[in-house]
């Protein structure tokens, strides 16, 4: 009764150690730049998030209330409108109506010009949240190799096969290669969200620069 009792309290403990920690260390050296990758992956999330949702932010009486300067002939007054604002769709109406006098396709060509310097702020860094999402699953792939050159290496050196052996790099090599998988999967994620929030920015974009262009067409009062 007592080596039954011994032995369950011994597997007890073994569970209990079979930590998330204690199950990466079983990964090797592979395991740091996947663990890196991840946490660039996840500071270029979180830093190009907020910065986005920052800058999409928009006053809903916005062009209501530049309309109504337009109307009054206060050009002076909507640019400064404009600059207090601090968000892209701002910046690109400013733009416009410094170019006020000139021929419509001129102001459209300069609204077109500050809206690809916005997108490109907005995109900024996403490419290399796109490369992780690539490249985690190769460092993963090379655990896996790496993993498999473990084991063979053990099992040439020792005069016979136990299964201690083959689990060292069978264990290197499977860690390795979900660690991969889920770190390149999560910043892919994050990669689509970013791409989708800056996607729906642009067609805001587009619709509130279609509606000051239409605004340009009415006369200003004397």
């Amino acid at each position: 009764m007592s080596s039954i009792l011994n032995l369950i309290l011994l597997q007890t403990a073994s569970q209990e150690e079979f930590t998330v920690l204690s199950l990466l260390e079983k990964g090797g050296y592979v395991m740091y730049p996947i663990l890196f990758l991840f946490s660039v992956a996840l500071f270029l999330f979180i830093e190009r998030y907020l910065y986005i949702r920052k800058t999409t932010k928009i006053d809903e009486n916005f062009l209501h209330n530049i309309n109504e300067l337009l109307v009054a002939g206060n050009i002076q007054a909507a640019v400064a409108y404009c600059k207090n604002s601090k968000f892209p769709i701002a910046n690109m109406l400013e733009r416009g109506l410094g170019r006020l006098g000139s021929p419509i396709r001129e102001i459209e060509s300069a609204i077109e010009n500050k809206a690809k310097l916005e997108i490109y702020n907005m995109e900024k860094n996403l490419g290399l949240l796109s490369s992780i999402a690539r490249i985690a699953p190769m460092f993963g792939f090379l655990g896996t190799v790496t993993g498999m050159i473990r084991t063979f290496h053990n099992i040439s050196t020792s005069n016979k096969i136990e299964i201690s052996t083959i689990a060292s790099g069978i264990y290197e090599k499977m860690v390795t290669s979900a660690s991969g998988l889920i770190v390149g999967i999560i910043a892919y994620v994050m990669y689509t969200l970013l791409t989708t929030m800056i996607d729906r920015s642009i067609n805001k974009m587009e619709i509130v620069a279609m509606d000051f262009i239409d605004l340009l067409h009415k006369p200003a009062k004397k």
